[in-house]
């Protein structure tokens, strides 16, 4: 159960539609939202994995987010650590999503210069809607060429965040489900609208990443608080980019 915090307190009854209803929109380019978690102490894995930080009610609102965008995006090294499958969701927020112009299910991207992904995995197992796969033009012929009988294959001249996003066009939404590095990219660029932040009650300690972590981001990119949930255990914190002054 879900209770509101801020900017308005008590039960929430439909947390999918409160999520997918949550105006997004901005000018020339897709909004981009990305859904972490996080311990107390920064971690964002156990055991490098991001399941261990997560509870029922942090899964129920990753369903809720996935709902919403047109494009989910994905780090290779992230994608094989988790075990990506294809993207599902129920029959409820389908119709909400076919109700606003889109398609079924979200397309899923991952981005790896490397090439460094299994063409058998569970990643590229929904063959009507194939896997996107971004790389960069110099990425191995090999590998490149055992990826493009199960994924759609994009090769850009310059493998980065704004090339990425930019292949999307101007509009819709894309959801980045990390990792740190990717997530660093798109922070640096000033690319990121939107951030959907859980917060586990404990302590993890080592050496795990956090949200953001390789690429300097310079300036710091400035958010405000704009909703807070709480579940049993967690909280669960969204943040906008603020407007430059």
């Amino acid at each position: 159960m879900f209770h509101g915090v801020y900017p308005e307190t008590g039960p929430v009854a439909d947390l999918s539609r409160l999520v997918f209803d949550t105006s997004r929109a901005i000018s020339g380019r897709p909004w981009v939202l990305i859904n972490m978690v996080a311990s107390l102490d920064g971690a964002t894995t156990v055991d490098g994995l991001s399941s261990g930080l997560g509870d029922d009610d942090d899964l129920a609102l990753f369903k809720a987010l996935r709902a919403v965008p047109d494009v989910i995006l994905v780090g290779a090294g992230t994608a094989r650590a988790e075990d990506y499958g294809p993207v599902r969701l129920d029959g409820e927020r389908i119709e909400r999503r076919r109700a606003r112009g889109k398609e079924d299910l979200p397309r899923l991207a991952v981005v790896t210069g490397s090439l460094d992904l299994d063409p058998g995995a569970k990643l590229f197992s929904r063959p009507e809607a194939p896997t996107m796969v971004f790389t960069a033009a110099g990425a191995d012929p090999d590998r490149r060429k055992a990826l493009e009988a199960v994924a759609e294959v994009i090769v850009l001249d310059d493998l980065s965040v704004e090339a990425v996003i930019g292949h999307f066009g101007p509009a819709g939404e894309i959801l980045c489900e990390g990792g740190p590095g990717l997530n660093s990219q798109l922070a640096a660029a000033g690319l990121i609208d939107e951030v959907n932040l859980t917060l586990a009650p404990m302590m993890v300690g080592g050496t795990s990443k956090r949200i953001v972590e390789g690429v300097m981001v310079d300036p710091p990119l400035d958010m405000a608080l704009d909703r807070i949930l709480a579940g049993d255990r967690s909280l669960f914190l969204r943040y906008l980019k603020q407007p430059p002054a």
